[in-house]
């Protein structure tokens, strides 16, 4: 059996930073972690052909070669699986669909012609699978139970080619302890966690470090510290594996914000080269993260957290979200205050999206609130695919303005040199600021291939023509460069890859109000003129009023 493994594009979105890597000399992001561990599952003797959308196209003889096509999507890869089913039927091919769009929303894929929907976890749904197609029956293949991870295989890196992404990725665990009103993490995966071995782990990067992967790993879990239990045994194991290896690997997660209430944790997870998380803040308003069951978001002191997150040397991206309910007028302002107060250059903006059988989604259907024509990519750019509870136009401005905002290329990146500068300095250079030299076994592998080392001179090059010479705030950037260089050295490469990442986002601040200009005459939504979206970004003085005290500085119980 030839089976061809097919991602579909990702449509551009805040996750796509295609500028990043194009400098970086890489064709996009991560590599689809769910299909390489769908083809571990598959038997041994099948032939697999990995076909990425997003770094190649699908030729007439991949079509050709293949007697099976598996497609593996999220809700924002919607129109993309839907016409790789179609396309797939058309030239007589068995069609198989799985991941969260089909697990959640499995009609329409049969709609388009699919033989087979698979819904669940791979690792025991593929042998129900195999099952079905030995005894000729089609449709819907699932399993409500959740597998244990301990049997979950390595996932078939070698069907990369390593070099198109930015990131490579492993995940230890599944599952998320909290219950977020607005997220599907539960409908997908469940609020008990499960997990892998740290053997199991160490084994993947073994597996990838072989194969000659180096640089940025994203450990894709849920939420990394659900069982902060689990994270230190991990932990405890992978940083000597990486100083045995020369260190080739520094990583980045996602965790929920009492990670900052646990100096401990943080400094096993930055002696492990983990020292970037993606949290999920959502909101500085108490009454909104109330209303959307976020409640460790309470308990746990925001300002406070991402503090003592960024003093102890992790980076932070933060998630926040306009359009909960809940929210008054003005979210949007509250939101790019609180940023600016706690410095984080990268966040991730969104406006509400129900999310299929997420509880959000059930109560909005309940109350009669929930529109079935629009939003269904869910992804930077979709409609709200809900009623709000305040005037659409409202949100849809205050959502444009803060784009605006925030990344406004001089506040950018002011964000971004205060954020470095109050880090400690990195871990390696503390041992000489003591007198000691850094161990031999721990020096980190500074190895570069000459193809490495030319794309980071052309990167290097390229940032200082578009940052340091074409742009009017040019003096700002060499004025930075050289007080991080002076007053933090150590951090200076992570400060300036942040830089780097911001030349996508000035972009996306345009791309964000043409489409919600768009979805406006679209939906027919009438802006007031007082509001027009053509309008100017917040003003200069939340810069003020960001400093001033928060009501989330000291801790308060839910």
């Amino acid at each position: 059996m030839r089976a061809l493994l097919v991602c579909p594009e990702f449509p551009l979105s805040f996750w796509s930073f295609r500028k990043a890597c194009g400098l970086r000399g890489s064709k996009t992001v991560n590599p689809p972690l769910g299909l390489l561990t769908v083809a571990a599952l598959l038997p041994a003797a099948w032939e697999l052909r990995l076909a990425d959308l997003n770094t190649r196209s699908l030729t007439e003889e991949d079509w050709q070669w293949a007697d099976l096509v598996l497609i593996s999507a999220m809700y924002i890869q919607r129109e993309g699986l839907l016409a790789l089913v179609r396309e797939a039927k058309l030239r007589g091919k068995t069609v198989i669909a799985g991941g969260p769009h089909p697990t959640s929303l499995p009609e329409a894929v049969l709609e388009a012609g699919c033989d087979f929907v698979v819904r669940g976890e791979g690792e025991n749904t593929i042998p129900l699978l195999l099952e079905a197609m030995t005894h000729g029956r089609t449709g819907i293949i699932e399993n409500d139970e959740k597998p244990d991870l301990t049997t979950s295989p390595i996932p078939r890196f070698d069907l990369l080619q390593l070099n198109d992404y930015a990131t490579v990725t492993i995940q230890t665990s599944r599952g998320c302890p909290f219950d977020c009103e607005f997220c599907d993490v539960v409908n997908l995966f469940g609020r008990l966690p499960r997990y892998k071995t740290p053997e199991q782990v160490i084994a993947e990067l073994e597996t990838l470090y072989r194969l000659g992967a180096r640089g940025s790993v994203f450990i894709c879990d849920d939420n990394f510290i659900g069982s902060k239990k689990q994270a230190r045994a991990f932990l405890q194991e992978l940083t000597p594996w990486l100083r045995s290896r020369g260190e080739p690997y520094r990583f980045l997660t996602q965790a929920s914000v009492n990670l900052g209430q646990d100096p401990e944790m943080i400094d096993l997870m930055t002696a492990a080269n983990l020292r970037e998380v993606f949290i999920g803040i959502e909101s500085p308003d108490e009454k909104v993260l109330q209303t959307s069951h976020k409640y460790h978001n309470i308990k746990n002191p925001l300002l406070e957290s991402l503090y003592t997150l960024k003093k102890n040397g992790m980076e932070v991206i933060g998630s926040f979200i306009i359009g909960l309910d809940g929210e008054t007028k003005g979210a949007g302002e509250r939101i790019c205050a609180f940023i600016e107060q706690t410095d984080i250059p990268v966040t991730m903006l969104g406006v509400l999206q129900a999310a299929p059988h997420t509880r959000l989604w059930h109560r909005l259907e309940k109350e009669g609130r929930l529109r079935p024509d629009v939003g269904d990519d869910a992804g930077t750019f979709s409609a709200l695919n809900y009623e709000p509870d305040r005037p659409e136009a409202e949100i849809m401005q205050e959502y444009v303005e803060a784009w605006d905002y925030l990344y406004e290329p001089s506040r950018y990146l002011a964000r971004a040199y205060r954020y470095y500068l109050a880090m400690r300095p990195a871990r390696q250079a503390q041992p000489a600021a003591a007198g000691d030299a850094w161990p031999k076994d721990h020096a980190p592998d500074q190895r570069l291939t000459w193809r490495r080392m030319w794309i980071e001179i052309k990167a290097f090059f390229q940032i200082l023509w578009w940052q340091g010479l074409r742009p009017p705030y040019r003096r700002q950037v060499w004025a930075q460069l050289l007080g991080m260089w002076r007053q933090n050295p150590t951090r200076f490469r992570q400060y300036f890859v942040t830089c780097v990442e911001g030349e996508d986002l000035f972009d996306m601040r345009k791309i964000v109000r043409e489409k919600a200009t768009n979805i406006i005459k679209e939906r027919q939504i009438q802006v007031p003129a007082a509001t027009s979206l053509c309008g100017a970004a917040l003003p200069d003085r939340l810069a003020e009023a960001s400093r001033e005290p928060s009501s989330f500085s000291a801790s308060q119980d839910s």
